[in-house]
């Protein structure tokens, strides 16, 4: 426990201390915040108001409210698993640098480097995600606040959650990266579609049947689904309450992904909880077995 508690502080702090890297995962999560607000937000205004039928006077600030939770929950679905390609760097530059060999050559144990890599870039990345999520709350504040207490809950638990599938996700393909080319390469391929195939830019009813079967086989579009659902639900309940039908609302939450079908059959959250927590699991243990292997090949 001590040498893992070492490993994991010397990690973060090389982080940290690496401004070039630092600053950028730090300011990118609120920049594409901005540019969210700044040009999609109004599309998704648009698009809302037109499934309200006509003669329904919505106000802004309910709009606004809905808008801001569907822009800031696809902001943060992305973000966690973009944020930790770049916290887990740490381990490339070690295999680059010679750093890990000489790490393994002392008596740590493969499992417990391969951990404090985990450990460190999954704190990284809640730092990170976190603060991204308190300027997002900011802005919702500023705009239009529903949330309940209990929304907040499972909106902080859905963020821890996907910042350990997006840790693990990263931890096991850029072990395989042993240079800064390819970890460049991989970074920008994830940065540049993750968004797309975890149904955080667009709705996923806006693809074609053939994607959408594969977009939900994926376990990050369940941890997507509920960062919209905990972040849109409350406007909805307040829309349904007093401006719609149970049926209109209800559309308009299978058109914004508040609600995704397999089968015909709709996913219960308790399910997309075990779908995206049995992922960090076994992602988790499938990067461990990687190392302890590795460490048998090469010993």
């Amino acid at each position: 426990m001590t040498k893992l508690t070492y490993l994991i502080s010397r990690h973060t702090k090389l982080f940290f201390k690496d401004k070039g890297t630092f600053l950028p995962s730090l300011i990118a999560p609120l920049i594409l915040l901005m540019l969210f607000v700044t040009f999609l937000g109004k599309v998704y205004r648009t698009s809302f108001r037109s499934a309200i039928p006509g003669g329904i006077n919505v106000p802004d600030e309910l709009v606004n409210g809905f808008v801001g939770g569907w822009l800031l929950s696809s902001l943060l679905a992305v973000s966690c698993v973009t944020v930790a390609f770049g916290a887990n760097m740490i381990m490339v530059q070690d295999k680059m640098l010679g750093t890990k060999a000489d790490l393994t050559i002392s008596p740590v144990k493969s499992s417990t480097l391969g951990l404090s890599y985990y450990v460190s870039a999954a704190a990284v990345t809640a730092i990170i995600c976190y603060v991204s999520l308190g300027v997002g709350f900011i802005y919702l504040h500023s705009v239009g606040w529903f949330l309940t207490t209990a929304d907040v809950f499972y909106i902080l638990l859905d963020v821890a959650i996907m910042v350990m599938f997006g840790t693990a996700l990263s931890s096991v393909i850029l072990y395989f990266v042993k240079n800064q080319g390819g970890s460049t390469a991989v970074v920008t391929i994830v940065s540049s579609t993750y968004g797309f195939i975890c149904g955080a830019y667009m709705p996923i009813s806006s693809f074609s049947e053939s994607i959408q079967t594969i977009i939900k086989s994926l376990p990050g579009t369940y941890g997507t689904i509920l960062l919209h659902r905990h972040l849109m639900g409350a406007p909805l309940d307040k829309l349904e309450k007093d401006y719609l039908p149970g049926q209109t609302v209800k559309a308009i939450r299978d058109v914004f992904d508040c609600n995704i079908y397999v089968g015909g059959s709709k996913v219960g959250m308790d399910t997309m909880y075990l779908i995206t927590g049995g992922a960090v699991v076994a992602l988790i243990v499938l990067y461990l077995m990687i190392n302890i292997l590795n460490k048998r090949k090469h010993g």
